[in-house]
């Protein structure tokens, strides 16, 4: 029958939840040869490597390199149970296979009395549930790609065994019945963060060695790209979709199950006549020093913040991708003819080309045949490259079927002994940094802008005001003038009247009058005069006074006139200003330019091989090249950094500064010491000079959150040296430690607390000490803050203190009842032992591991419930170390294994 769309319809097999705990994965062989370059799921080369485990999340690493941690390819079988037909065909046959889960192994009959006897990662039973599977088979896999690594599911065994239903499978009528791509997108949306994380997707198939788009069927032969230079594979032509939310995924696997291609056979009546590749990529945002120390200088008032983020910030990137191989098929058992029998050559044929690429891998052969097959070319990076892989092969129960069973059950054994080196690759994001300064540079010239509009309008102000009080003194000066004018011209006019009238008068009297008042008269004319004189000299002086006032309103405009004259030369100097600024304008973006440059051929050493090591040296040259092209006159200002300012000030100058009256600068003072107190070479150098004894002093006295909360980074800093914490013990740090935890309300003031004392219970000359002055119960009580920056830090102390503990009595030492046990710590480790917070969960889980070595404690482990929890991490525990180390524990005590022999539990 051609072949044709179908919606995804469902695959037979019954489940139930039963959950099995996996086992510690055994030591891969070293010497693998692996696949030379990556797929579009990531890059890797065909090289040896030794065998190593898979590195924590949040690993120290700036970018990725050439090195990395081998691992194996895991292998899961799964048993389909029996459908109908085989019910009434077989029924008197028994099944071809018996499966021993507990010991993770499968017996093949090749008769009544003779068997073979496999053994895999994880053996499923027919009963297992989706549930089940996926938490064994992909769920680790998706916790690496969500930590920055490559990761593939795959699925391979014979037509009609339930692949499909394994992975693909979309829950639409019964949920608990979601597959494996449903479960892997949930986990990945429900941990990232959607404001700085991106999820991307596209949804092939391989069909008849065409490479397909499922999510856009026009585009039907996509051709696989590969880089000359590093030997990358890539499918530019495919569609990519951002994913947002599960809803939206859904739908997109609904439309590329309606486009795949399927028939009906004997073998299966909705048969696979495909590869489905679905391919998720994951970006996401690293916070750390860089944010930091932009924050930082922002805080401090820094005017250099804009050379301060020109460190760019770091990114992940990862890739999930889930192949959903087409079953192998006889075509005498399937019955396969025409174009469907073309369609079961295609298949065979690709598949016969995976087998040989994983039998040269598992035999270390010289030459891999990647070339033979699209399909071995698209899965470089998961065989033998630098994909965490996980392989689950599904066979079925029917006797008939034997010789298909032995196939599928021989390539999952050849599978097994391929090892990958897995690789982080972490990647500067250098077009965020290119829009941040940009976002910067139209800031600044948007505020130089307003400054000079400001300026302009102020001594255009300043101008018309001038200008208007010099008119009105003017006008005031002169109305003034014309009055006294007039009014002493008036007394003048009216005083020589009355001078007239009385000559006249005295003319016309009698002569013998004359001579009696010529002396009276005499003495008239004579005070008149004088009067005429006063008023005269009255009028002059008021005269002088207006004169005097009006030079002084001159003076006064002539100082107006100075100011705006200062004014402007002020402008000028504005100008000038402005000129500058803009050709540091200019050299930021040549240099901005230069970035952009220098980021590329990072990308290209990267690719190459150059390791870490060339990357920081070069973002160094370009930030001391930045510094250098400054002007002269802003090479003194603050725009040194925290290394500079400290050989230039000099350490005691910055420590005498911690005892400031002013906050602010207090603030500054102990953010610049834990600047230094970070790195090792000035530890020593803080210690001899007080800075330890003046930090402690900080949390003694200061209030100030901010104070409190840098000292007390800059003591964890410092309490990472065995020296300084005899020195931090004997100055009474752990009591201010404990006191400042329990004031403080800030999560962030907690977490460094109990960063320091988890710092110092490290130590195990200290533990009687910090245990009698509190610093177990400090850490105790900050567990009430809730916030898991504070829980991991809680955590890592108790994991600190047992590991001590176990450590004193692996030395023969006397040890008797833990100390943590004593202080009650034993129902919070019990609580937070499966926490969801990975780093919490993994102290926790090592510490109870610690504690349950002793036999002192194991009636305590027992009677606190811890016991189940052990066992649980000896089953399910990701990490291999902390899981053999929980099965070395229940193994080795025996109060443990007779509560385990009581309660019926098998290790």
């Amino acid at each position: 029958m051609a072949s044709g769309a179908r919606n995804g319809g469902a695959r037979a097999g019954s489940k139930m939840d039963r959950q099995q705990g996996p086992a510690a994965t055994p030591k891969p062989a070293a010497g693998k040869p692996r696949l030379s370059a990556s797929a579009s799921a990531g890059g890797a080369a065909y090289r040896r490597t030794s065998s190593g485990p898979l590195p924590a999340a949040g690993g120290g690493g700036r970018a990725s390199s050439d090195s990395g941690v081998s691992s194996r390819v895991r292998v899961a079988v799964r048993l389909r149970p029996r459908n109908a037909e085989e019910q009434v065909a077989d029924a008197d046959f028994a099944d071809c296979v018996e499966l021993q889960p507990e010991l993770k192994r499968l017996k093949l009959r090749k008769n009544n009395w003779e068997s073979d006897t496999f053994e895999f990662d994880e053996v499923l039973t027919e009963f297992s549930s989706q549930k089940r599977v996926y938490e064994v088979v992909a769920k680790p896999v998706v916790e690496s790609v969500l930590e920055g690594y490559n990761g593939t599911v795959m699925a391979y065994g014979q037509t009609g065994t339930g692949k499909t239903f394994t992975l693909g499978r979309l829950g639409d009528e019964d949920t608990a019945a979601r597959g494996i791509m449903v479960r892997a997108m949930e986990d990945i949306l429900a941990d990232i963060t959607p404001e700085t994380d991106t999820i991307s997707l596209s949804y092939l198939q391989l069909y008849m060695e065409m490479i397909q788009d499922l999510l856009d069927p026009v585009n039907d032969n996509i051709a696989i790209v590969e880089d000359p230079r590093t030997g990358d594979v890539s499918l530019p032509g495919a569609t990519v979709v951002e994913v947002r939310d599960q809803k939206s995924f859904m739908d997109l696997l609904r439309i590329g199950e309606a486009h795949r291609a399927a028939a009906n056979t004997k073998m299966n009546t909705e048969s696979s006549r495909s590869h489905a590749i679905l391919m998720v990529n994951v970006r996401r945002a690293v916070k750390g020093r860089n944010e930091m120390d932009v924050s930082m200088s922002a805080e401090n008032g820094h005017s250099s913040s804009m050379m301060g983020s020109l460190r760019p910030p770091i990114v992940r990137k990862s890739k999930l991708v889930v192949v959903d191989l087409a079953g192998s098929e006889r075509i005498d058992k399937s019955g396969s003819e025409g174009h469907t029998l073309e369609e079961a050559k295609s298949i065979n044929l690709s598949l016969s080309s995976l087998g040989k690429c994983i039998n040269a891998l598992a035999e270390s052969s010289a030459h891999v045949p990647v070339r033979d097959s699209k399909l071995t070319r698209l899965l470089k990076d998961s065989f033998g490259g630098t994909a965490r892989t996980s392989l689950v092969v599904t066979i079925g129960p029917s006797p008939r079927h034997r010789g298909e069973t032995t196939s599928t059950i021989m390539f999952g054994q050849r599978a097994m002994k391929v090892q990958n080196m897995v690789k982080l690759k972490e990647e500067f994001d250098y077009k965020s940094l290119c829009r941040r300064l940009d976002i910067e540079l139209d800031k600044l010239i948007a505020e130089n802008e307003r400054q000079r509009k400001y300026f302009d309008d102020e001594v255009e102000r300043i101008t018309t005001e001038a200008q208007c009080r010099v008119v009105e003194v003017e006008r005031e000066c002169k109305i003034a003038l014309e009055n006294e004018k007039m009014k002493y011209h008036q007394e003048y006019l009216d005083s020589i009247k009355i001078l007239e009238e009385k000559w006249k008068v005295h003319q016309q009297s009698p002569k013998k009058e004359v001579k009696e008042t010529e002396s009276t008269s005499n003495g008239d004319v004579h005070d008149l005069l004088q009067n005429e004189k006063m008023l005269r000299q009255s009028a002059e002086d008021e005269s002088n006074d207006l004169r005097n006032q009006l030079l002084h309103w001159k003076k006064m405009e002539a100082t107006a006139t100075a100011e705006v004259v200062k004014l402007r030369r002020m402008l000028d100097t504005e100008a000038s200003q402005k000129d500058k600024f803009e050709e540091e304008i200019a050299v930021l973006k040549s240099q901005l330019m230069q970035l952009s440059l220098d980021a590329d051929e990072t990308r290209m050493s990267l690719d190459t091989g150059d390791g870490p090591g060339k990357i920081f040296p070069g973002l160094d040259s370009l930030m001391s090249h930045t510094r250098s092209s400054q002007p002269r006159e802003q090479s003194n200002g603050p725009k040194a950094p925290v290394a500079k300012l400290f050989e230039q000030v000099g350490l005691q100058k910055i420590l005498s500064l911690l005892e400031s009256e002013e906050p602010d600068v207090r603030v500054h003072a102990v953010k610049v010491v834990a600047n230094l107190a970070a790195e090792e070479a000035n530890q020593e150098k803080i210690v001899e000079a007080g800075g330890l004894t003046s930090l402690l002093m900080l949390l003694r006295s200061s209030e100030d959150e901010t104070i409190r909360r840098v000292a007390a980074g800059a003591i964890a800093n410092l309490a990472m040296n065995e020296t300084n914490q005899d020195l931090i013990m004997a100055q009474g740090g752990v009591t201010l430690l404990s006191m400042t935890a329990s004031d403080a309300e800030d999560p962030q003031t907690l977490r460094m607390v109990a960063g320091a004392i988890a710092n110092l219970c490290g130590n195990d000359k200290l533990q009687a000490r910090l245990r009698g002055e509190g610093g177990i119960k400090a850490l105790l009580g900050m567990v009430k803050c809730g916030h898991p920056d504070v829980l991991a830090q809680v955590a890592r102390g108790i994991a600190n203190f047992a590991k001590c503990e176990s450590r004193a009595a692996t030395q023969g030492n006397k040890v008797g009842r833990s100390l943590l046990v004593d202080d009650g710590a034993l129902p919070w480790i019990v609580k937070n032992a499966n926490n969801e917070a990975a780093p919490i969960r993994r102290h926790i889980e090592l510490a109870l591991c610690h504690l349950a070595q002793h036999e002192v404690n194991a009636k305590d482990i027992v009677s606190e419930g811890a016991l189940w929890e052990l066992v649980r991490i000896s089953r399910d525990c990701s990490r291999e170390d902390i899981r053999m180390l929980a099965y070395r524990t229940l193994t080795s005590s025996p109060t443990l294994q007779s509560e385990m022999r009581r309660l019926r539990i098998e290790c």
